[in-house]
C-alpha cells in the first residue's frame, strides 16, 4: 500500500482528505461540545495546512506511520466532560468511516454510469482504504491514539488514573507494537470486517 510505485501520485490527495476530516471533526465536535479552544486556533476548518505535519504526512506516506497535528482542546470547558472526550474522541474515527463509505459510493455510482477514470478510480480507492485504516488504527486503546481517550473516559476514577500513566510511554510501546506486526494483526480483521459490511451495504442500496 505505501512505498514508491504507481500508486504514488494518487496518494497526496487521498492522505490530504483522511487526516482533514479527522482533525476537522475532532475540531468540529469540541467546539460542539462547549469548548472555543479549536474556532480560536483556527483549527474548525477544512483546509488541510491548518492541520497537517509536514514530517508526519511524509512519515505516512513512506512508511506508514505518520500523524497530523492534534486539535488542541480543553475538556474543562466541555459542559460534561466525559461525554465530551468520548464524542470528541471518536468524532475523528467516525468521520473517517463516513468518508470510507462516501468513496465507496462514488466508486459504485460513477462506475455504473461508465464515469470513472482510472485517476479518479485510484484516488478514490485510497481514500477509502487510509480511512478505514486511520478510523481502525487510531480505536487502539493506546495513547496518544484516540481510543485511549475513550477507554480513560469511561474507565473509573482509580483505573483511569492508572491507566493514564502510561501515556508518557504510548508513543514508544505504539511503534514497538506496530514494528513486530502486533497492530496489524488488530487493525486488518477488523478493517476487513468493516470493508465487508460497507460491500453489503452498498450491494443492498445498489
Amino acid at each position: 500500500m505505501f512505498g514508491f510505485d504507481q500508486d504514488m501520485i494518487f496518494r497526496i490527495p487521498a492522505l490530504l482528505i483522511a487526516l482533514t476530516v479527522h482533525e476537522y471533526a475532532h475540531a468540529r465536535v469540541a467546539v460542539l461540545m462547549g469548548d472555543p479552544t479549536p474556532k480560536v486556533l483556527g483549527r474548525q476548518t477544512l483546509n488541510p495546512v491548518a492541520h497537517l505535519d509536514p514530517i508526519g504526512l511524509l512519515m505516512l506516506w513512506l512508511v506508514q506511520f505518520g500523524w497530523a497535528k492534534p486539535v488542541p482542546i480543553n475538556p474543562n470547558n466541555f459542559r460534561d466532560w466525559r461525554k465530551g472526550m468520548i464524542l470528541v474522541s471518536f468524532a475523528g474515527p467516525g468521520t473517517n468511516i463516513l468518508v470510507a463509505f462516501i468513496a465507496a459510493l462514488l466508486i459504485a455510482l460513477l462506475g455504473q454510469f461508465h464515469l470513472l477514470s482510472d485517476g479518479v478510480y485510484s484516488v478514490l480507492r485510497l481514500t477509502y482504504v487510509y480511512n478505514l485504516t486511520f478510523a481502525i488504527f487510531n480505536l487502539v486503546p493506546i495513547p496518544p491514539l484516540d481510543g485511549s481517550k475513550i477507554l480513560s473516559s469511561l474507565l473509573p476514577g482509580r483505573y483511569a488514573e492508572i491507566f493514564d500513566r502510561i501515556e508518557p510511554y504510548g508513543t514508544f510501546i505504539l511503534i514497538a507494537l506496530i514494528y513486530i506486526g502486533v497492530i496489524g494483526s488488530i487493525i486488518y480483521p477488523i478493517t476487513s470486517l468493516l470493508d465487508l459490511i460497507i460491500r453489503s451495504i452498498l450491494y443492498i442500496l445498489l
